[in-house]
């Protein structure tokens, strides 16, 4: 009695993937060859993985033919076949790779087509390259055989809403890995044409690590790709066109790579390297549980694209590397704890490291399109490696009070130091416009004083644990004392102010408010002092010399059961009529000093907007203001 084989079943699609198969069909993107590069990428890649896989099962592999991508073309149907025999998918594979998609990238990715993007250079970049099949093809159908299994399975589906899943029969099966049958519409029969798939071939996937052969309708084989590995050839054998291919299949991008990194290392540990800089960022950069995407090889076999070989502060960076020192059988415990990975790990990054700055100093424009989109993650470095911390610094670039709208390095600001200066200035915030609105600002400005911009949430951490550069320190505008009494006001700003008929209060009458505010305001202060940071705002909040600076308290206080704000330190600008007007009264006593209680949380929730935050009691806020406005108008 023979075994009642399976229906097929119809099962519908992933609500993303339906939306997607939608824009894919529907939508007219600019390069549709994507989708060839797409489908052969993913070929290469399960060869790859039985490669590894038969490492340590060998019984895989044996008796088969050598790992390939074979491509067949058939005008008539029209019809497009890419066959590899890979390590192939069983039926749960096919329904979780082809049926869902489970990445975070995939809503990106619908946002961002959605918005009118190149829909052709997101489709690597968030892994969907799959499904870009639909944009040539009214029907996509997939017979696959998972290597060491004796059971094939199809999926099928129109791009429609839904998908078929049936056994197939093992004659019409390939014997180990998958192949993928396009039935092309009328309006892109062009790439049954065997002219358009070497042309695509050429273009994206000729350094694939896998031979491509495209079969003739003679039955003879043409080879397209011969597997070579790029990254084994001398560089001055390999083209820009060949880099920007191999770039392209490696990170899954379109763009130009900014830097490439190609050099061989040899001594007590040799390795090959092939590295590339993008010169845009990925949309996922700072996704916490983004891995780098750097693959490495043991004797141009694939191990795994998670090894830990780069810090995650150059995660940005893409390619290969190839060692001829390690195991096969790498483990992912090995992997974590293995020395020549770690020695493999320390060269690259120097190299990464040196590249840069040559890149910095030969191409200052081109470097600054890579500092803007990878800058936040290089600033991580300075945090995460102490070690690393100089070369970061010369590369870091820093947008300032005085530099428009350059970008300046610290060596920079280090030789536009004014008379007396002493410290590198920084002032940290949410956005460079509201950094440059600040209050504490204003008493640099008028001395000339160039003032970093930091504006990444990053640097609120680093710059508390690097002691400086060029041996001079870094310092916030914003916490401890603003030593400015030393150096110089502009000659322009010293006539303004002389021009100026206000005059500032007395020390003593300063000192009787100060004492009055301090008093009025208890525990919501430590001190109340006069300011020589603040130039045209009455008052100012600042951090104690050695608490945290204000943007590192309010990101810390912003995490869950990270605790309050701490108490502040209230700074007054002596030559501000209101504060000039509050001193006097302080001085006055009786009725008139009373005033000065009352105006005492008016003037400390106006320090608080100042600084970009509401009062810490809006409603009493409220109140009093009123109060004070309706004095005025009665």
């Amino acid at each position: 009695m023979s075994e009642t084989k399976p229906a097929a079943e119809t099962r519908t699609f992933e609500a993303e993937v339906s939306r997607l198969l939608h824009m894919m069909v529907h939508s007219v993107y600019s390069n549709r060859d994507v989708f060839l590069r797409e489908l052969i990428s993913n070929a290469a890649d399960a060869c790859e993985k039985l490669r590894t896989l038969s490492l340590s099962e060998p019984a895989l592999i044996e008796g088969g033919d050598a790992f390939q991508i074979v491509i067949e073309t058939d005008k008539a149907a029209p019809s497009l076949v890419i066959a590899d025999n890979g390590i192939g998918m069983d039926r749960q594979e096919l329904i979780d790779n082809l049926g869902t998609i489970a990445q975070s990238g995939t809503r990106a990715f619908l946002e961002k087509a959605g918005d009118g993007a190149k829909g052709s250079a997101l489709i690597g970049q968030f892994g969907v390259g799959f499904y870009s099949a639909f944009m040539v093809a009214d029907k996509v159908s997939v017979v696959s055989r998972k290597a060491g299994s004796d059971e094939a399975w199809r999926w099928s589906s129109d791009g429609k809403g839904a998908y078929e899943i049936e056994p197939a029969d093992l004659a019409d099966a390939p014997a180990r890995g998958t192949r993928i049958l396009l039935h092309l519409n009328p309006d892109n029969a062009s790439y049954a044409e065997t002219d358009t798939i070497e042309r695509i071939v050429t273009a994206y996937s000729a350094h694939v690590p896998v031979p491509i052969v495209l079969k003739l309708a003679d039955g003879t084989e043409e080879s397209l790709a011969d597997g070579s590995a790029l990254w084994r050839k001398p560089k001055s054998a390999v083209t820009e066109d060949e880099y920007k291919e191999f770039y392209g299949h490696v990170g899954g991008r379109f763009d130009e790579p900014a830097v490439t990194i190609h050099y061989r290392a040899e001594g007590r540990t040799e390795y090959s390297v092939l590295l590339f800089v993008p010169s845009s960022r990925p949309f996922d950069l700072f996704e916490p549980e983004r891995q780098g995407k750097v693959k490495l090889y043991v004797r141009r076999v694939f191990i795994t694209d998670e090894a830990e070989i780069l810090p995650p502060w150059l995660r940005f960076v893409r390619g290969v590397i190839d060692s001829e020192d390690l195991p096969l059988n790498l483990s992912r415990e090995m992997l974590q704890k293995n020395p020549v990975i770690e020695a493999i790990g320390k060269g690259v990054t120097n190299r990464v490291l040196t590249d840069l700055d040559k890149l910095a100093t030969d191409d200052p424009e081109r470097f600054v399109k890579v500092w803007e989109a990878f800058g936040a993650v290089l600033k991580e470095g300075l945090y995460e490696a102490p070690d690393r911390r100089d070369a970061l610094f010369k590369l870091a670039r820093f947008k300032t009070t005085t530099g428009g709208d350059s970008w300046r390095s610290l060596a920079d600001v280090v030789a536009a130091f004014r008379p007396n200066q002493t410290a590198i200035y920084y002032a940290l915030g949410d956005d460079a416009a509201t950094i440059a609105a600040s209050p504490h600002l204003e008493g640099f400005a008028k001395r000339g004083v160039e003032v970093l911009i930091l504006a990444d949430a990053v640097d609120a951490f680093w710059v508390r644990t690097a002691l400086g550069f060029d041996g001079k320190p870094f310092q916030s505008v914003t916490q401890g004392a603003a030593t400015l009494d030393l150096i110089p006001v502009l000659e322009a700003e010293a006539a303004r102010d002389e021009a100026k008929e206000e005059k500032p209060a007395s020390d003593e009458a300063l000192a009787a408010l100060t004492l009055r505010l301090k008093q009025a305001l208890g525990d919501k202060v430590v001190e109340v002092r006069g300011s020589n940071r603040l130039a045209t705002s009455p008052a100012c909040l600042v951090s104690p010399e050695f608490g945290p600076d204000r943007q590192l308290e309010k990101i810390l206080a912003s995490r869950d059961g990270a605790g309050g704000r701490s108490a502040q330190i209230l700074e007054l600008n002596p030559a501000h009529p209101l504060v000039a007007g509050l001193a006097a009264q302080a001085a006055a006593g009786g009725a008139a000093a009373e005033r000065v209680d009352a105006a005492a949380p008016l003037l400390f929730g106006l320090a608080r907007i100042l600084d970009g935050e509401a009062p810490d009691e809006p409603a009493a806020f409220a109140r009093a203001l009123a109060g004070l406005m309706e004095k005025t108008v009665a």
